[in-house]
């Protein structure tokens, strides 16, 4: 399937360590699309902060931060880039498998 994708930048912020497992299993759902990650954890706070950067089509890339940030104490952001490209995309989780 052929469709219109965006380069986007995901930046998420962790203050409940319960929802890391819940984050980690979205973030694999939606692996095929997403072409960096870097985590760091920021002890004398208590949080987490991961950016992950995606080349996706705009709704599954909006449907990734829906979900991210319906987890609870967990916050999340995206920003767009203006690269636009059609190429071949696998299906809404990221994996047709």
């Amino acid at each position: 399937m052929s469709a219109t994708t965006r380069v986007a930048i995901m930046g998420i912020i962790i203050e409940d360590p319960e929802s890391v497992e819940a984050l980690n299993e979205l973030l694999h759902e939606y692996r095929d699309h997403i072409f960096g990650r870097m985590g760091v954890p920021y002890r004398e706070r208590g949080v987490g902060v991961i950016s992950v950067a995606l080349d996706a089509p705009q709704d599954v890339t909006s449907a990734l931060a829906g979900k991210v940030g319906s987890l609870p104490g967990v916050s999340v952001k995206t920003l767009y880039s203006n690269v636009v490209a059609e190429q071949e995309v696998a299906g809404q989780g990221g994996s047709d498998a």
